[in-house]
């Protein structure tokens, strides 16, 4: 039996990542090892990324909505605490977007927060 060498899957995962550090700066788009640990690196980058973003957008919906209630003489935590004892589920999210698109809904939100605290 003929000896089978491993050069095309060799060629074939060395073009793999040289692919995916494509456009990176100077000898880590052109040199195989080089790139590896170019392209381990920003994987961790991504998947830590990925996790961040969950947490910057919460930080940004809860900023909203805490200028929102300091707008109608509240703040965030009483807001929220309010909402919670008149059974009002609505996430950050949709809390947000109702301070942005509809001032209006929003200040009846915080009334309705207000009278469930008193």
């Amino acid at each position: 039996m003929a000896r089978i060498k491993g050069a095309t899957m060799t060629r074939k995962r060395r073009n793999k990542v040289l692919k995916l550090a494509k456009g990176y700066y100077g000898s880590k788009s052109r040199l195989f090892k080089t790139a590896k640990q170019a392209v381990m690196k920003s994987g961790n980058y991504a998947y830590i990324g990925r996790k961040q973003k969950k947490r910057d957008f919460r930080r940004l919906w809860i900023t909203r909505i805490s200028a929102a209630c300091k707008l109608n003489g509240m703040n965030y935590s009483t807001f929220m605490n309010g909402l919670k004892k008149a059974d009002i589920a609505l996430n950050r999210k949709m809390l947000s977007e109702i301070a942005i698109a509809d001032p209006a809904g929003f200040t009846a939100l915080t009334e309705k927060a207000k009278a469930a605290l008193k």
